[in-house]
């Protein structure tokens, strides 16, 4: 299969609804590679469904979904394979081990050599003395840390990640934050749909703040997140 690249991501007035119910209305944005997103907005502003659109999960009720010069629509499966996504659902077998968990993830994603990717991955995660126990026997945030190696085993372009920080301990915490950053510095383009504004702190480039599916306002290099999250808030009611 034929991938595709992309140096930027845009959305121009993209809205979906369900029956009548409207979860996003007309949300724009552009965000260029080596760069992190923000999605922030309380429950039910739209920040997963977002997510959904970008991963090609969800079609737009209107408007489009610019990957560089390509849609979804007109690259499929050449435009997903530069995609990763960890949201909610894990997607990990638990009855198989962290290794063999990431070698088939790998292999789906046609590395030359699925089993030496898996070992490199959690490598990174911290958990190369864990590579052979089964998934079950994890805690959430050690789970957590494997699939979001699953996410990015076939270094993809675009990195999805809904509220990548649940479950985490501090240690954790601080190693994602460090995986995040090295993601921008490859050149990666980054949207993280995350409550955690603590967490979030100093490390988004933009904040794109959702209410009720509408955009609330777009910030650049977010100052005092936090304050700024009420701020804005407060404005949009």
């Amino acid at each position: 299969m034929i991938s595709v690249d992309f140096d930027d991501l845009t959305a121009e007035d993209v809205s979906r609804h369900f029956g009548r119910r409207r979860a996003l209305s007309r949300i724009s944005f552009h965000t260029p590679r080596g760069s992190i997103l923000g999605l922030l907005g309380p429950n039910g502003a739209g920040k997963s469904t977002m997510l959904a659109v970008l991963a090609t999960l969800l079609r737009p009720s209107s408007g489009t979904v610019r990957y560089g010069t390509h849609t979804a629509s007109a690259s499929g499966a050449a435009l997903r394979s530069r995609i990763g996504v960890l949201g909610h659902d894990l997607f990990l077998y638990p009855e198989l081990t962290a290794h063999e968990n990431l070698a088939f993830f790998a292999g789906l994603y046609g590395a030359l050599d699925a089993r030496h990717a898996a070992s490199a991955a959690l490598q990174r995660a911290g958990l190369a003395d864990r590579a052979h126990d089964p998934v079950s026997s994890f805690s959430r945030g050690m789970r957590q840390r494997v699939a979001l190696e699953r996410a990015l085993i076939h270094g993809p372009r675009l990195v999805l990640l809904d509220e990548p920080f649940t479950g985490l301990d501090d240690a954790s915490t601080a190693a994602l934050v460090s995986r995040l950053q090295g993601l921008r510095d490859a050149h990666a383009i980054v949207v993280v749909a995350t409550h955690d504004l603590d967490l979030a702190e100093g490390l988004l480039d933009s904040a794109l703040f959702l209410r009720d599916g509408r955009v609330a306002e777009v910030v650049a290099r977010p100052d005092s997140l936090r304050s700024t999250y009420r701020s804005i808030m407060r404005r949009s009611t």
